[in-house]
């Protein structure tokens, strides 16, 4: 077991001190004691954040690195951290609203979290319903000071925030209602004060969503960008955060341009081996939803079919490919409360009492599912996807402090890896079968798009001729979106809108597969020019035993 260092100790008391700052984030590690408090969303808030990232950048500036695990920990937190406070110097945190990722549902999300077995464990949600007034309060604070600084988030982002606090502050079809009214503490009625304590909460909770409602209405929206594009300089900015690497935006896009291409031909190649000579994509999604072997009817169906899919990925990887640890076995397939759309991992404790999870959040109405679509996501999600690579880190306690096992998280990492375990998994013949390939390439041609419309819109990049010309806005990237990506139309709005509102998150699963590929043919060179062979096995526990990095960082670990 190694010995923690001095550095170990600056990270696990910034770790610590987050925690305290940050409630909802003690509430994702799962530490207790904080489950009835909510984080400080306030400038007040803010800059007690930026002070603490400045006194640790200070401390890690005086330190000095004693062994390999050290220099990737100081190279990474130095990443992360001085991002962190470039952001918060430029005023990020000012135009922060969006349809996924921002705080007004980060108040809502982190109740799908919380333990609900106990009627202690119930006073602690009516006490976080209760905290969400003044959480909110702080937000419009922030918001205001962005009017203020004339740094304010897109028009279309604010109306669907209107929309979406509008739809919590309703007292009947708001998820706080239903929430509250739900609770049953040892299998039984809320009993005492407990369930005023809940109904309080959540009448409280409605009317602060109907006060930010009216705030974003009345007073962001007047102020909003008209446009939805971020920019150059903001948009350089969340692709570092998102990626951990400095990409050469133009190149990237240009590439991007290329794989949708390449991608696309593949599909359409197996799509005429599925459904016959001459035969479209549309025409072989329609043979795959056609057939009564690949269908799964309810939830219940979903999340038996997921849970028999990830434990037998994790039974026949063990050993073989990876060297999967015991604790790591148990992945629990879960179907979410929310009816959103989304599909997502939450990863476990420490100790492992709340193992990794993957949620399905299924949309109200939607009963029927089918399993071409979905194998390669329950490897994306599961082994070796999220699961392996976030339950490994934190399996490697001996080796990795606090934060290198559970804060230091970012997307061209983890959803980089997790494209790449897709792909993966068909170099381990596992998609062998042509429908599962088939959704595969789908799931790949998906983020291929992501790239073109994300740097397109943001960068203010020429649209291709077939869709008129001109830049690319949000009407062309809709028929992009309408001619790549096999889903409905209202997730397709969904997915549209969040990139439009979140610059630089969508690319990075693409992008972050595309560094994987790179570090891992550098890896294997290396090891040639060493007169070594390349053992893929032994590369990837290399990688997954460092945890989530920075990919430049990665890079310089795993190659030099």
């Amino acid at each position: 077991m190694r010995e923690a260092t001095p550095i170990d100790a600056i990270a696990e008391e910034y770790t610590r001190a987050v925690v305290d700052l940050s409630p909802m984030t003690a509430t994702s590690l799962g530490v207790p004691g904080r489950d009835h408090l909510l984080d400080d969303l306030s400038p007040a808030g803010t800059q007690a954040g930026v002070d603490l990232v400045r006194a640790t950048l200070a401390k890690l500036d005086a330190a000095t690195p004693v062994d390999a695990t050290d220099e990737v920990t100081l190279a990474a937190m130095r990443d992360r951290l001085g991002l962190e406070l470039e952001s918060a110097e430029a005023g990020d945190h000012r135009r922060q609203l969006n349809n996924l990722a921002s705080p007004l549902q980060a108040l809502r999300d982190v109740f799908d979290l919380m333990p609900t077995d106990t009627a202690e464990q119930w006073a602690n949600i009516a006490g976080r319903l209760g905290a969400i007034p003044a959480a909110l309060d702080g937000y419009v604070e922030t918001l205001r000071e962005g009017i203020a600084t004339r740094n304010t988030p897109a028009i279309r982002q604010v109306e669907l925030g209107i929309a979406e606090a509008t739809g919590l502050a309703d007292a009947e079809a708001s998820f706080f209602t239903a929430f509250a009214a739900g609770a049953r503490p040892d299998g039984a009625a809320p009993a005492g004060g407990l369930a005023d304590d809940l109904a309080r909460g959540a009448a409280s909770a409605r009317e602060a969503y109907g006060r930010l409602a009216a705030f974003l209405r009345d007073e962001l929206a007047p102020a909003a960008r008209p446009e939805d594009a971020a920019g150059r300089e903001f948009y350089q900015r969340m692709s570092r955060q998102f990626i951990g690497a400095t990409i050469d935006l133009d190149e990237t896009y240009e590439w991007g341009v290329e794989e949708l291409a390449r991608v696309t031909a593949e599909q359409e190649a197996l799509a005429r081996d599925i459904a016959g000579p001459g035969a479209s994509v549309a025409d072989a999604v329609a043979a795959l939803d056609g057939d009564p072997a690949r269908q799964l009817h309810g939830t219940d169906a979903l999340k038996a079919w997921m849970q028999e899919t990830s434990d037998a990925a994790i039974a026949a990887l063990d050993g073989v490919h990876f060297d999967i640890p015991e604790p790591l076995h148990r992945l629990e397939c879960m179907i979410a409360p929310t009816q959103n759309g989304a599909i997502y991992y939450t990863g476990p404790t420490d100790d492992f009492s709340r193992p990794g999870r993957m949620w399905w959040s299924v949309p109200q109405g939607v009963t029927g599912f089918t399993t071409w679509r979905e194998k390669t996501t329950v490897y994306h999600e599961g082994v070796p996807g999220h699961h392996l690579q976030v339950g490994q880190a934190v399996y490697n306690a001996a080796e990795l402090n606090w934060w290198r096992r559970q804060l230091c998280w970012l997307s061209g990492h983890g959803e980089g890896w997790a494209l790449y375990a897709e792909r993966l998994m068909e170099e381990f013949g596992f998609l062998t079968d042509p429908g599962d390939r088939f959704g595969m390439l789908d799931s790949q041609r998906l983020r291929a798009t992501r790239v073109v419309l994300d740097l397109g819109v943001h960068l203010g990049k020429p649209a291709f001729d077939r869709y008129g010309g001109g830049t690319w806005d949000a009407d062309k990237a809709w028929q992009l979106m309408k001619d790549n990506v096999n889903m409905d139309d209202g997730f397709l709005r969904f997915e549209l809108n969040r990139y439009l509102g979140w610059p630089g998150q969508a690319p990075s699963y693409k992008v972050g597969q595309r560094i994987w590929e790179q570090i891992r043919a550098d890896a294997a060179a290396a090891a040639q020019a060493r007169g070594e062979e390349f053992s893929l096995k032994d590369f990837h526990t290399r990688a997954l035993n460092l945890g989530s990095l920075p990919l430049d960082v990665l890079r310089d670990a795993l190659v030099g």
